[in-house]
């Protein structure tokens, strides 16, 4: 798989940019603030619907603009798709397939498949559950699109419950007990959608857990093995977890108990106590969790490890993923960055960002594309291609 153009209008810092791209590697090379990590994260979007810079669209849309648009053409296997995905802020995002507009943009999903390795990865590791849960849900997505639909209806669920909750503890004190009637309803909603999102991430971390632990062993082979394990508020999800298990009807039954019985304690507080949005991948080093014991270098391979392994298990299902590479290597040490430049050694395609030449590897047999900064605007320009 790879991009073969790639096209963006007021996206970001882009007013207007078009390029032509091909398999092997590609540099974009250029000073900091050119908009290089632009088009990286214009990349990932249209693989994910997602940024991994910010948790909104609105700072994607060109200043003074109503609208971006990411254009791509992916060619796999020697079929071509194009997808436009058109960005409004605070507005659904609206997307065509092959010119033809498609229903909801979550269609799109699937035709690039990409793995990105950036600086914003050591939150995996040092960041809030957030962070880790986000990782799980894109690389689950990427693998089984239909995932993305269970995510949307599981993140409504959880937003109407919470207003429900706040609405039954007022009118619990009036003796209204229509909303609470209503509470009974949404929590089997709750579970149900919910369920099917744990089940999704736990037969990905049952996957994830043998390729975790030999990508850090390349990494780090002197270190302390890497295990990665699924964290849940729930026993019974835990436990089930932990044994390999992912029985959808076993895991609504475990929320919709844990659900009951923490009914007072959710009207109290008026949130939703119970569920997957609340659960995390607990990542360790030995016998110690790596959040608030790893060291700097140790952060990092255990973030890169769960790079290298979403990349195995998408490489493993046929077809090479498109790798995006911004700005890692002047983050890595020699070893590491060595380890790096291995996996994209074989990559059928991998996009590359780098402020100075000295950035990327020496031996790579590289396509340099350098962007410059334009005259009458703070806009970046592709200026040369080697």
């Amino acid at each position: 798989m790879h991009v073969r153009h790639l096209a963006l209008t007021d996206f970001r810092s882009w007013a207007r940019v078009e390029i032509d791209l091909e398999p092997g590697r590609t540099v974009f090379v250029g000073s900091n603030g050119y908009g290089k990590t632009n088009l990286i994260e214009a990349l990932w979007y249209s693989a994910t619907l997602g940024s991994h810079r910010v948790a909104s669209d609105a700072p994607l849309v060109r200043a003074g603009a109503d609208r971006a648009v990411v254009s791509t053409i992916v060619v796999n296997e020697g079929r071509e798709l194009a997808v436009d995905l058109d960005i409004t802020s605070g507005r659904a995002n609206k997307a065509r397939l092959n010119r033809s507009p498609v229903r909801s943009a979550r269609e799109i999903l699937g035709v690039l498949r990409a793995v990105l390795f950036a600086p914003e990865d050591l939150s995996l590791v040092r960041g809030d559950p957030s962070e880790r849960r986000r990782y799980l849900d894109e690389l689950a997505t990427t693998r089984r699109p239909r995932i993305a639909a269970v995510r949307a209806d599981y993140d409504k669920v959880v937003r109407q419950r919470t207003a429900l909750l706040k609405t039954a503890a007022a009118g619990r004190y009036r003796g209204d007990r229509g909303a609470l009637e209503t509470l009974d309803v949404w929590d089997g909603y709750l579970a149900a959608h919910g369920a099917q999102l744990v089940a999704a991430r736990v037969e990905l971390v049952n996957e994830l857990a043998p390729e975790v632990e030999k990508a850090y062993q390349l990494l780090a082979p002197t270190s302390r093995p890497a295990t990665i394990r699924y964290r849940s508020g729930v026993e019974v999800v835990e436990k089930e977890a932990a044994a390999g298990n992912g029985d959808v009807e076993v895991f609504e039954a475990a929320l919709l108990d844990a659900l009951s019985r923490r009914r007072e304690a959710e009207l109290e507080r008026g949130v939703c106590l119970v569920g997957p949005h609340r659960d995390d991948l607990e990542l360790r080093l030995g016998e110690q969790v790596a959040k608030g014991f790893a060291s700097h270098g140790e952060s990092w391979s255990v973030a890169l490890a769960l790079r290298l392994a979403a990349y195995e298990l998408l490489r493993a299902e046929g077809g090479d993923p498109v790798l995006l590479l911004d700005d890692v290597f002047a983050e890595l040490d020699s070893a590491r960055r060595e380890a790096l430049a291995q996996v994209a050694a074989s990559a059928e395609q991998v996009l590359v960002t780098a402020a100075v030449d000295e950035d990327i590897p020496a031996d790579w047999d590289v396509r340099r594309i350098q962007i410059t900064m334009r005259d009458d605007d703070d806009a970046g320009r592709i200026s040369e291609v080697q």
